[in-house]
């Protein structure tokens, strides 16, 4: 399939450079428009079916240089590089400072469970003193 052709399947126009977003754009337009199981009718269906057929090629042909027939296509546009962001800065060169987050999380929790104990004790020790114990065997 020629990049004209599919330029027109998708309801671009013909001598553009669409972008990968907005191909992809006017892919999701047709298919809402003629996927098959939007027409249950058996007349209907086999239309839609080839219909799908030739949009999908349309997409695929617009969004890979492989794909779209002849050496004069220029498919600069569908070309594109995909970032990863692994979350390390490239000015440290990699090296992650685990420390400086785990730090402050060890004193949080090592903090919460001191303060919780401390007010557990402080409660214990109110109670006893307000209701006694009678019972030898109880603390």
């Amino acid at each position: 399939m020629k990049g004209d052709e599919a330029r027109l399947l998708l309801g671009l126009p013909p001598n553009s450079r669409p972008s990968p977003s907005q191909v992809k754009a006017a892919y999701r337009r047709k298919v809402w428009e003629c996927h098959p199981d939007l027409f249950p009718a058996h007349h209907q269906k086999p239309l839609a079916e080839s219909n799908f057929k030739l949009i999908s090629e349309a997409y695929t042909c617009l969004l890979s240089s492989k794909f779209c027939g002849g050496r004069g296509e220029d498919t600069s546009s569908a070309t594109y590089v995909r970032v990863v962001r692994t979350g390390v800065a490239r000015a440290q060169r990699g090296s992650r400072n685990h420390t400086l987050i785990q730090v402050p999380f060890l004193f949080l929790v090592l903090g919460t469970v001191a303060l919780g104990g401390l007010n557990a004790t402080r409660a214990y020790r109110k109670q006893k003193e307000s209701y006694p114990s009678h019972n030898p065997f109880l603390p």
